[in-house]
């Protein structure tokens, strides 16, 4: 059974930095192998697409965060990262993070990943 444990949220000013984690266990084939994927989403909103990072290590981020945000993964850990700098009020939401066996063309597509965990909240204010 998979299971996916993010952690690291939290509140912080405008300006500041968090580094999520998340945490999986339980996968069919080697973590390595799966196409990581951070989303996050705030009430009465779809889930927006963060940033992607495949078993290729390459990685993919919506616009708004290029720049600020960077994700990471180390594979002996089963444990992927997303450093998040610069934070605006706008990054306020429930943070997800999904895993995927495929290689979409829109790698921030929320309809490619399957989600297991509960997500950490981010809180930015000014």
């Amino acid at each position: 059974q998979v299971h996916v444990v993010e952690s690291g949220g939290g509140s912080v000013q405008s300006g500041g930095s968090l580094r999520l984690s998340c945490a999986a266990s339980g996968f069919t084939y080697s973590f390595g192998k799966y196409r990581m994927g951070w989303f996050r989403q705030v009430p009465e909103k779809g889930r927006e697409g963060v940033a992607s990072i495949g078993s290729d290590n390459i990685t993919t981020y919506v616009h708004s965060v290029k720049g600020r945000f960077s994700v990471s993964r180390d594979n002996a850990k089963n444990t992927v990262f997303l450093q998040m700098n610069s934070l605006k009020d706008e990054d306020t939401a429930m943070y997800y993070c999904a895993y995927s066996l495929q290689n979409p063309t829109n790698r921030l597509d929320p309809n490619y990943y399957t989600f297991r965990g509960q997500g950490t909240q981010v809180t930015v204010s000014s």
